[in-house]
């Protein structure tokens, strides 16, 4: 893992490195560059990059001062691009949304093309079944009760918990992994807090939603068909929002396709991003 320093803190990242089309990973609320564990091996000629957000897995806190909404997260990738020098960047998210209002925000000039893959859009940050939690962290140690929460087997694996973001299952190493950070530093989950309270109001979000029209760029959505946080209405929505849009519906697999379909989502990416066939290895 390497580290880079930025205006609102230090952003730990994966990177394979090579000189073939730069592929930038977004991954969901508590968690971290793990998510793409299964799809990056998958990826050879391509540049993988999969910073770890500050979205409650992160290893080290931010400052302070920090801004942490949504539109806070997407100022951070694009900060994270800028001092990278990254350009014609595939960014790519699945369940975590915030990173979209990089274009609402105007700061998508390094940005080539765009994935929303089964993701937060519109008016739905959180998901209804996220909001509970969301709830739980205005009141005065609730964050801590939700962690002590995810360490409880129905939690975790009930489908109408954390459960239900894969069909298949996470295995709880992972989770373990995921969720340590948060439940072990203070200053983390006052990260983890301030993102989980901090989602703007239902008009807010939609006027931001209505500047992502101003992308021309290619548009890839891809999206669960039996996602139940993610409605699959909204993967129309953003195929109709963007001037160069394409879609791909995934079968057997609920929010996160990376943990369920990797090779499937493997394979819309390389569809959508070409790679010079020469520098194409396996990994």
């Amino acid at each position: 893992m390497e580290r880079i320093e930025l205006p609102a803190g230090p952003i730990d990242y994966l990177d394979t490195g090579g000189d073939g089309p730069v592929l930038v990973f977004g991954h969901g609320l508590l968690m971290n560059e793990t998510q793409w564990r299964k799809v990056i091996p998958l990826l050879g000629g391509y540049r993988c990059i999969a910073p770890t957000l500050p979205l409650g897995a992160h290893r080290s806190p931010m400052k302070p001062e920090a801004d942490l909404t949504q539109r806070g997260i997407a100022r951070i990738i694009a900060d994270f691009l800028e001092d990278l020098n990254l350009t014609d960047v595939t960014l790519v998210l699945n369940d975590s949304g915030g990173g979209q209002f990089i274009v609402s925000d105007g700061r998508a000039d390094r940005v080539g093309r765009l994935v929303l893959a089964s993701c937060e859009a519109f008016d739905n940050f959180p998901p209804p079944p996220a909001r509970p939690a969301a709830a739980l962290c205005r009141v005065p140690g609730g964050t801590s009760l939700f962690l002590r929460l995810l360490a409880t087997k129905f939690v975790r694996h009930n489908k109408r918990a954390w459960g239900g973001l894969s069909k298949h299952g996470i295995p709880d190493e992972v989770l373990d992994d995921w969720f340590a950070p948060a439940t072990r530093n203070a200053e983390i989950r006052r990260d983890l807090r301030k993102l989980a309270t901090g989602t703007p109001s239902r008009k807010t979000l939609l006027t931001w939603a209505s500047r992502l029209s101003t992308f021309d760029r290619p548009v890839l959505v891809i999206w669960a068909t039996e996602d139940t946080m993610m409605p699959l209405i909204h993967a129309d929505r953003l195929r109709a929002l963007f001037a160069d849009a394409r879609q791909v519906l995934i079968d057997d697999s609920w929010t996160l396709i990376p943990e369920d379909q990797p090779e499937r989502f493997a394979a819309a990416l390389r569809q959508f991003v070409p790679a010079d066939p020469t520098r194409v290895t396996s990994r």
